[in-house]
């Protein structure tokens, strides 16, 4: 207490009304500060905020680390202005991970700044990061998606290339995602190496988190030693956490109620057993060992991914082809498992369409494949439409937000499940089911930004339309995958629903962490004794372990932990040396004119390796004017929601020969080139054939794409 009376005699303190507080004392002390000119917004924190937040002050590398709703943002914009008041030649750049953050920051706790300085919000879908190091020049503080300050690290166009020194204060929001090959760790390793040479002029650094996680840890010692990684790749000097001023903070951030809504196994499942049964004549069609035990499962699924693979390198389109009708399969029952029947029918459905429309099968095995779908269609479709075999998790689904939205007609709430077809599946349930319409649930699906050839991605102006609808009362209930996990300022809720998911202890309190509201729940809705209700419960006994394995590295000597950070800092620098060294020896492994490429479904040799080049050190692109001979285009162009500088999509690309998807056409600087996708081919090498799901790890160097010596040598140009 005697604490907060000195505060409270400092300038900017104020006392704030805590009647409901259930200590003794009634009211805390928060810092008011006014950022702006008057009448404008204030920049008000409260006395952890402040606590955690003072090695910053002092331009020390620290990661800030409170529970959601904490106001973690608010610090690190504190942070950010102290910074630009008072250091010279100043310059803040802001890093989210995912883009809808971008704009949300922009617009909320650092709107304030705004009167002060100048700012700026960037993501992958605005125009100004195709000039991004002139965006840098002209603004003191700029927000953006880590991949866009990685890009323009690496870029070699002068109104796109920055340098990490151009900046003196770096904020990593969810910081806990600076470990391995993330895109934060790769700005930090260019970080630490500078470091490690000496370089003095580095930024600070300042990361945000409220769960650092044990990265897989089942010991003390091992999630202490994930902290200290974390640490070690920012650079930090300390984990700030609230300790004074802990009572009020879990006063004020409450946790849900939690409750685990378990279901019986279904009674009766014709359409599983049905397809099961499909899936074991196919594997004895094809004569290899039917992994009954294993349908339905990731297992089952990894495995046939493998003899997927194994076919399409051994030339056995039979293998190959049975494989991937195999994995559709598999897909309908971890679909059937999760959502309606019906869903499940019509993603079997919607693949053969699409087998029919592109491909001609005259292929046997194909033939034999579509043949067998067709005489089952009828009877999986009828199960599909039978009320008696539903899904029992949809029943206790329909419970649950029935009892929540009959109680409190403002409810709010979030299904969060693990892929978008699923997202997309409930939401359509939702609205085919009379009884959850009459409590007036209006629902909307939040899904990511990336591609992805399960279901069509969101843009990024269609996740901003959401989230606005969703703060705005049009929507109160969202099914969303892991996107709305983490950072998204998403007004609080009073149920929230982990439908079915197997995730790790950090999005197990993300997810929490939105159900904000007083007498909120969390709900675990999964089958009784099941792998997702065994992980819950490791999750909860991670989140005790991590908590003990921060508190370990707080109460560190400082020298033991200097020694330690050091030590780990040399050994990823070493690792990071290492590991480039061995990628450019695999590049240099095979001559580009000995390797082949064939068609992944029909195994026709298309290309060498010679003919192709990088453009963009991303894209890579066939030069050879007769490869034409070998592809179809559709007829529409591809649509892309993003601007690029010196390309646009063209038609999308397929086999000529059996109608295998390969890519796309771009085009470049008026020039149109075949994309290609390496996920599609067969690679041959003097070493024999293998399949590759990025470019970066084939065995043979891929030269930069020449403009202007393709232009004068494909059009004759007389210059």
């Amino acid at each position: 207490m005697e604490t907060l009376r000195s505060l409270g005699s400092s300038p900017g303190w104020v006392r704030e009304d805590r009647s409901s507080c259930a200590f003794a004392w009634k009211s805390c002390w928060v810092y008011r500060e006014t950022v702006g000119p008057p009448n404008t917004a204030q920049m008000e924190l409260r006395d952890y905020q402040w606590e955690v937040i003072e090695p910053a002050l002092e331009g020390k590398n620290i990661i800030i680390w409170l529970p959601t709703g904490a106001g973690k943002t608010r610090a690190a914009a504190y942070i950010c202005k102290r910074h630009l008041e008072n250091q010279e030649k100043s310059k803040v750049i802001v890093l989210v991970n995912t883009v809808p953050l971008v704009d949300q920051h922009l617009k909320n706790e650092f709107s304030s700044l705004k009167n002060l300085f100048q700012v700026t919000a960037i993501s992958g879908e605005s125009s100004q990061r195709l000039c991004f190091s002139e965006v840098v020049e002209m603004n003191d503080l700029i927000i953006c998606t880590a991949q866009i300050l990685q890009n323009a690290f690496q870029s070699q166009e002068e109104e796109m290339h920055v340098e990490l020194t151009d900046f003196s204060l770096l904020v990593i929001d969810e910081c806990h995602h600076t470990h391995k090959d993330s895109t934060y760790n790769k700005i930090m390793q260019n970080y630490l190496e500078r470091k490690l040479k000496g370089q003095r002029n580095l930024p600070q650094i300042v990361g945000l988190t409220a769960s650092l996680g044990t990265g897989g840890a089942n010991s003390l010692k091992e999630a202490q030693e994930h902290i200290l990684q974390i640490c070690a790749n920012l650079d930090t000097e300390k984990i700030m956490s609230s300790d004074k001023y802990k009572f009020y903070l879990n006063d004020r951030v409450q946790q849900p109620k939690k409750q685990y809504d378990l279901t019986e196994e279904r009674p009766l499942d014709p359409f599983g057993a049905k397809i099961k049964e499909i899936m074991s004549e196919i594997h004895t069609y094809l004569n290899v060992p039917d992994l009954t035990t294993y349908f339905g499962s990731q297992i089952y699924e990894q495995r046939i991914v493998e003899l997927q693979k194994e076919g399409a390198e051994g030339f056995c389109r039979k293998t190959r082809v049975c494989a991937l009708h195999l994995r559709k399969y598999n897909d309908a029952l971890l679909i059937n498992d999760t959502v309606r029947v019906i869903d499940a029918f019509r993603t079997l459905e919607e693949f053969y369409q699409l087998e029919r429309a592109m491909k001609e099968l005259q292929d046997p095995t194909e033939r034999y494949l579509v043949d067998i779908f067709d005489r089952n269609k009828e009877h999986l479709l009828a199960v599909a439409e039978d009320a008696r075999y539903e899904n029992p998790k949809l029943g206790k689904l329909q419970q649950v937000l029935q009892d929540r939205f009959q109680a409190d007609s403002d409810s709010r709430g979030i299904v969060f499940v693990r892929t978008r077809q699923g997202a997309h599946a409930l939401y359509q349930w939702v609205k085919d089911n009379v009884d959850l319409q009459q409590k007036a649930i209006k629902a909307g699906v939040l899904t990511g930004a990336g591609y992805s050839n399960q279901t069509k991605h969101m843009t990024q102006h269609e996740q901003q339309d959401v989230l606005h609808k969703f703060r705005k009362g049009q929507l109160n209930l969202l099914f969303s995958t892991s996107v709305a996990e983490e950072g998204l300022d998403i007004p609080e809720c009073n149920i929230v629903v982990r439908y079915g998911l197997m995730t790790n202890e950090i999005a197990m309190m993300q997810a929490r962490g939105r159900a904000r509201a007083s007498n909120s729940i969390c709900s675990v809705l999964a089958k009784a004794n099941s792998k997702e209700v065994a992980r819950e419960q490791l999750n909860e006994n991670l989140e005790v372990l991590m908590e003990r394995a921060i508190e370990r590295v707080q109460k560190m000597p400082l020298w033991e932990y200097s020694q330690t950070i050091a030590k780990l800092q040399h050994e990823a620098v070493v690792m990071r040396k290492m590991r480039e060294l061995q990628c450019e020896e695999r590049r240099q492994q095979h001559d580009p004119d000995l390797m082949r490429l064939y068609c992944i479904n029909c195994n026709e040799a298309v290309c060498h390796g010679s003919d192709l080049r990088t453009i963009e050190k991303t894209h890579r692109v066939n030069i050879n004017p007769n490869f034409r001979l070998y592809y179809r285009k559709s007829l529409d162009r591809v649509e892309i929601p993003r601007n690029f500088r010196d390309w646009e999509p063209g038609c999308s690309i397929s086999c000529n020969k059996c109608g295998q998807a390969w890519g796309m056409e771009m085009i470049y600087r008026a020039v149109t080139l075949p994309m290609l996708s390496v996920k599609n081919f067969v690679v041959e090498s003097p070493d024999g054939r293998r399949t590759y799901k990025q470019w970066s790890k084939v065995t043979f160097a891929i030269e930069e794409f020449d403009y202007v010596q393709y232009c004068e040598t494909v059009f004759e140009l007389d210059i």
